[in-house]
């Protein structure tokens, strides 16, 4: 009965640590699409002069600021805690199952993503991209190992499906649907798709039923109105999270 809490637990700080290195990335990547990434913190100090790995991961601010400002433990919570709560629910609904890995790696893709896009409206493709691509992969090993609980061609199928379906959206309405939607999609169906397709169809379905309640909301405390572009890539990770969870809870 200890194994399921120690993997709980294991999740759990995972995910915050993992968590803790989103600030600083979701900053550099939070610009319009005709702009280069964010090459200084807010001080102007280049992220260049603290090396590769630093210069991408951590807090969005220079360390003396941060500690001046009380900002370095606060920007660092505002991911350290969905992600610590995300991975620990993961782990309870999926177990000790070899998909479980791939899920807690894309989690911290999925939190940055959802703020780039919550911050800017845009999902970067240096994030959607590789998403898809290692979740596919790294789910087709998943399925080689012994207790793995889904189908890798099933995965692939629901990745072509789901970003088939945005894109259909996309063609239709370009200002409800963008893009980065659709390659967002892709990477959610091979996630989704792994545990069946009625797994896939309750992860888009959940998407787009938050967004709406969201949107409706907005509009009804005069936030937002008819017009107004919300962003959709939260939702959609959202829906993806809760689908995958009730799918590793069925399987």
């Amino acid at each position: 009965m200890l194994l399921p809490w120690v993997l709980i637990a294991g999740a759990a700080a995972y995910g915050a640590g993992a968590g803790a290195l989103l600030p600083r990335p979701a900053y550099r990547l939070s610009v319009e699409p005709d702009e280069a990434w964010r090459e200084a913190c807010p001080d102007g100090h280049p992220y260049a002069d603290q090396g590769r790995v630093r210069a991408w991961l951590g807090p969005a601010t220079c360390a003396e600021r941060a500690t001046r400002a009380g900002a370095h433990g606060s920007g660092r919570r505002a991911f350290a805690v969905p992600g610590a709560l995300v991975c620990a629910g993961l782990a309870a609904a999926v177990g000790p199952r070899p998909e479980l890995a791939v899920w807690l790696l894309m989690v911290p893709c999925g939190l940055l993503l959802s703020a780039v896009d919550r911050r800017v409206n845009r999902l970067p493709d240096v994030l959607t991209l590789p998403l898809a691509a290692g979740a596919a992969a790294l789910l087709g090993l998943a399925a080689l190992l012994p207790g793995a609980e889904g189908s890798w061609g099933r995965a692939l199928g629901g990745g072509a499906v789901l970003a088939g379906a945005y894109f259909v959206l996309f063609v239709i309405s370009p200002r409800a649907v963008g893009f980065g939607d659709v390659k967002l999609a892709l990477a959610l169906g091979v996630a989704l798709g792994w545990y069946g397709w009625d797994v896939l169809f309750v992860g888009a379905f959940l998407g787009f039923l938050v967004g709406a309640v969201y949107g409706v909301a907005l509009i009804l405390t005069r936030r937002a109105g008819r017009g107004t572009a919300l962003a959709f890539g939260p939702f959609m990770v959202l829906g993806a999270l809760a689908g995958v969870a009730l799918g590793g809870l069925a399987a």
